[in-house]
């Protein structure tokens, strides 16, 4: 991998990219859409889906591509990386998730670059679903790349379409993409004061997946549980 610097803006790089597709694509749905939800919750969920594996695939080889608190706080309690790394990755990640969001904004031509969201998003069925799609996404991560490496970009990306229908939070499962999105009042964007409670359930779905994983976990014929192996993971989601 990459020196810090290098991983760190690949971090961020990553991250702003992720939301930039994120919210520009619930943008774009909301306009298109003719006033439907669910034609403009598709739209959303497909244009993330298939950015996922692309950017995955762009910064795995420089920082791992974790673009995701919940996947570095894994990494790091695997020993996979630093815990002072993780804690620079997370900071790149909520950085770079912000100017994401402003790139979508003035590419749409937004009122504002940055504003607080509006829409509430609370509630217990809320945070368990954030909890569940999280879980899915670090176990769906550490799974698949003992099976096939390679084939995590894709299985991320197919995960996160399939998490934005299956659960009541449409799966933001991303603390650092869930602060980002209450920069925005679009389609996309989550109250302020939604945000804390998301990304605890995202914190403990994430703790409770990896902790499933360790039980699971065959050790391999050398006696070491699974390595790691790029892309470690990504946040993927959204």
């Amino acid at each position: 991998m990459a020196g810090l610097p290098r991983r760190l803006a690949a971090e961020a790089l990553g991250t702003a990219w992720l939301l930039a597709v994120v919210v520009g694509s619930g943008i774009m749905a909301e306009r298109l859409s003719g006033g439907s939800t669910g034609l403009a919750l598709l739209a959303n969920a497909v244009a993330t889906g298939a950015a996922l594996p692309v950017i995955i695939l762009v910064f795995a080889p420089l920082s791992g591509a974790h673009l995701n608190p919940a996947v570095s706080l894994v990494m790091a309690l695997r020993r996979e990386i630093a815990a002072r790394d993780a804690g620079l990755y997370m900071l790149a990640q909520a950085a770079g998730g912000i100017l994401g969001v402003a790139l979508a904004h003035a590419m749409f031509e937004h009122p504002a670059l940055l504003e607080a969201g509006t829409r509430a998003r609370t509630g217990g069925a809320q945070w368990l679903a954030e909890g569940v799609a999280t879980a899915g996404l670090v176990l769906a991560i550490l799974g698949v790349r003992r099976a096939m490496a390679t084939a995590v970009p894709f299985a991320v990306g197919l995960y996160i379409v399939a998490a934005y229908w299956f659960t009541a939070s449409t799966s933001f499962a991303n603390p650092a993409v869930t602060l980002a999105r209450g920069f925005t009042t679009s389609f996309a964007g989550i109250a302020p004061a939604d945000v804390a409670g998301f990304a605890l359930a995202q914190c403990a779905g994430a703790l409770l997946a990896a902790g499933l994983w360790r039980w699971l976990e065959v050790p391999s014929q050398s006696g070491v549980r699974g390595q790691a192996i790029a892309p470690a993971g990504v946040e993927g989601s959204r």
